[in-house]
């Protein structure tokens, strides 16, 4: 065991180079974001303020997504160093609120890093679309069939 404790820590997920764990824990009353090395020594960095859940890493390594208590995707930069972990303050990254409860991955980061895949409340599509916007694309298996040759 990793990290046993009397709270719910919850949402794990690594680093691009495996050298650091994100995951939401209930510890402060609330769900929020933390960040400890792994497989350690070393003390945790709490990254949300207000609520957060569902961490993910770009594939770069240059930011630290989740969901804030208010379902709206954050964007965290960050530098890691071999001992030291510094975040920056997070951002909203998109005003689109999620779907909760889809299961331990609510949400997919691109490989670039400049896209979400996620499934959206009934009626965000009458929203205006605001520069990072979300887009859902339905029966996906039927449009891999159609483009593939």
């Amino acid at each position: 065991m990793f990290l046993g404790t009397s709270f719910a820590e919850t949402y794990p997920a690594f680093s691009p180079d495996g050298r650091w764990l994100a995951y939401a824990s209930d510890e402060s009353g609330t769900n929020e974001i933390y960040v400890r090395p792994f497989p350690g020594p070393g003390g945790r960095s709490q990254i949300s303020n207000g609520g957060g859940i569902a961490p993910q890493w770009t594939r770069d390594g240059r930011e630290l997504f989740y969901l804030a208590s208010d379902r709206r995707v954050m964007a965290v930069s960050y530098r890691a160093s071999s001992d030291t972990f510094t975040a920056a303050k997070p951002r909203v990254w998109s005003e689109v609120r999620l779907t909760l409860g889809l299961g331990a991955q609510e949400f997919d980061i691109t490989p670039d890093g400049k896209h979400i895949v996620a499934v959206l409340p009934e009626g965000a599509e009458e929203k205006p679309k605001p520069d990072n916007h979300l887009t859902v694309l339905l029966n996906f298996t039927d449009e891999l069939k159609r483009k593939a040759p």
